[in-house]
Parts: C-alpha cells; structure tokens; sequence
C-alpha cells in the first residue's frame, strides 16, 4: 500500500477553520512597495523625463556636427549643419537653452561675418530664450553682429542686438562698442528693407534707454538720420518707430545743438500740430521728444522752443485735444506748464526793463524810450 495514503483505520486530518481564514487572507494582501531604485527607474523612463532628456542630446548632435564640417572645410556640409540649427531652434524653443549649454553660439557667430543669414537667424531664435547667458557664452559675438550689419544678414543681426538689449545690463556692454552703433545708424541711411530699418531703430531705442548712450548716438549722426526718415519715409509705422527714437535721444543736453542743425523744434511741433498727417503715436512721441528736450536742456532749450512761432498754442492744443491718447496729453501739460513759465519769466524780464529805460527816460531827456525810438528812421 502507498504511504501517502491515509490509513483505513485513521481519519485524514481536519484544517482548522480559522487556519483556513488566515491563509485566504494572506492570498488577497497587498503586495510589498518596490524597492526605491525600482521607482526611479521607472520616473525616468517617463515621456517627460524622456523629453527632457532628447533637447540636450539633440542639441550636442546638431553642434557636433556643424563643429565637425567646419573643422573638415566643407563648406556645403556646413552649410546644411547652421541651417539645422536655424529650423530646429525655430521650431523648438526648448532647445534654444540647451544649443547655447552645447557651445552652439561661438560657431554660428563665426559666420556672421560673411553675411550668413541662417547661422544670423539661429542666433536671434536662440537669444529670445537665452537673453542673458548669451554674450557670456560667446565674447566676440557683438564684433560679429557688427560686421554682420553690414551684410545681407543685417535684418537678423539688428534684430538680434534688439533682443540682447532687452537686458538692462546688457545695455551699457553694447553702448560701449561704438563701431556697432555706427553700424546701426548707418543701417538708417541705406536699409536694405523696411524690416532692416525697424529692425534697426528697436535696437537703437534698447541703446538709448541707457542715458550715457544718447550723446554717443549723437556724435554718430543719429539724430541727423532720425529726422531724415520723418520728412522723407512716409510709412506710419517708420515715422512712429524713428519719433520714438528721438525722444529717447533728445535726453541729453547734447542733443539741442543737433536739433538746431536739423530743423527739429519744428519738425517736432508740426508733427505735434494737429490737422497735420500724424498718427497718435507720433504726436505723442514729438511731445516726449520736446520735453525731453527741456528738461535736459534746461532754460536754453525751453527758449528755443519759445522762439518757434506758435510752440505754446500747437502745445495747447495738443494738451486740450480728447481725441489724444492718455500718455501724450500728459506730455503736452507738462511741456505746456514749461512753456508758459518761461514765458511768463521773459514777459516780467521784458517789464522790468521797460521800467528801466523808462526812469532813464524821465531822468534824463536826451534818451529815447524804445517805443518813440523804433518810429524814427
């Protein structure tokens, strides 16, 4: 007989039922938490985290690349790699930050200067998300922009400096190369495109927000090429751009003399007037450019203004005019109170030596009052 079995003789041996409670327990118990290394395993393997980590490896391959073909001389080859860079840092902009992190900039400045237009438009997608880290990342890249304005690439290097100066603190970095803002004001004269010249005046309106920049503008022809393109660029938007740029310039105590060259107190007040052809923006910007004027000019400037037929009445008008926007009523009251002082000092300065001559007169015969003198020949 087997053993395993049970004997006739001896009744198999009966499960407590308890005993058969607790083992049906243990089969439905929740299962034991995974180790922790487990865990991480697993969140990394997450589409996010996924994600994060193809921008980084996507950007080392595309400079690896473009740092290869330019290495080998292949000109078309390095070509194709700065034009990779343009469209994926166009298309993706999380990849800008990680293009700048794999030494992206250096190589694509070192081909602005032959008027690159892709390594130039792969620079400013890049520099809209990575503003500030991108001049530490590459010293010579405002050298660069300057000789890329006088290229084909101008519209995109222009566009470029506008976007670094969008940091305050790289304002006094760019204002200090002189040979870039040349190469700015000069991209007024001869634009090769509406754009290039927008373009040009954003960037040089992000210049001059930086007060030390403005007599530097100055002594390059700025304000000349600024009124140049009022009287003869008969788009809105232009004379609107250029009006703001002259406001911001004529901070400055030297940009009166500059004015006086140009005729500008009186461009200024005919864009002011109302009735004349200008938008809103650009009376608005003629007023700030007035008053600027004054307060950095002091008493001089607000006597030249005076000295303009009709200052205070288009002034006036202007102030009094509902249809003006907020920001440019409010420029013209305060030119306005400016313009009526100095007024009122002359009127009482006039007084005073009309009284002089006056008692001269009684006391002593033989001199003319200036009324009786301006009636003889």
């Amino acid at each position: 007989m087997n053993s395993y079995l049970p004997r006739p003789d001896r009744p198999a041996k009966q499960q407590h039922p308890a005993a058969k409670r607790t083992h049906q327990v243990s089969q439905t118990a929740p299962k034991p938490h995974p180790p922790l290394a487990h865990t991480r395993r697993n969140l990394l393997r997450s589409p996010a985290t996924t994600a994060m980590e193809v921008k980084p490896h996507t950007a080392r391959a595309l400079v690896a690349r473009l740092r290869g073909a330019a290495a080998a001389g292949d000109g078309a080859a390095t070509a194709a790699a700065v034009a990779d860079i343009r469209l994926a840092s166009k298309d993706d902009p999380e990849i800008r930050a990680p293009l700048v992190d794999a030494g992206a900039v250096p190589l694509l400045a070192a081909h602005l200067p032959a008027g690159s237009v892709d390594a130039a438009a792969a620079l400013l997608n890049v520099s809209i998300s990575a503003r500030e880290c991108l001049l530490l990342s590459a010293p010579g890249l405002l050298d660069a922009l300057t000789a890329a304005l006088r290229t084909d690439a101008a519209h995109h290097a222009a566009a470029t400096v506008h976007s670094l100066l969008c940091v305050e603190a790289h304002r006094a970095i760019v204002g200090a190369k002189r040979p870039l803002l040349a190469a700015l004001v000069s991209l007024l004269r001869a634009s090769p495109s509406t754009r290039a010249t927008k373009d040009a005046l954003k960037a040089l309106f992000g210049v001059a927000l930086y007060p030390p920049n403005r007599a530097t503008l100055v002594s390059l022809g700025a304000v000349q090429a600024l009124f140049a393109l009022v009287l003869t660029d008969g788009r809105n938007g232009i004379v609107e751009d250029a009006t703001a740029v002259v406001a911001q310039v004529a901070g400055c105590p030297e940009s009166l003399e500059a004015f006086r060259w140009v005729s500008g107190l009186r461009i200024l007040l005919d864009l002011v007037e109302p009735g004349g052809g200008a938008t809103a923006r650009a009376r608005e910007n003629a007023a700030a450019a007035l008053l600027n004027l004054v307060v950095a000019g002091g008493d001089p400037a607000v006597a030249e203004v005076v000295a303009v037929g009709g200052a205070e009445e288009t002034v006036r008008e202007l102030a009094e005019d509902t249809a003006a926007s907020p920001r440019g009523k409010a420029k013209a009251e305060a030119l306005l109170r400016a313009l009526e002082g100095a007024g009122a000092a002359a009127r009482r300065r006039e007084h005073r030596l009309a009284d002089f001559l006056n008692g001269m007169v009684q006391s002593d015969p033989y001199i003319s009052s200036p009324a009786s003198a301006s009636t003889h020949g």
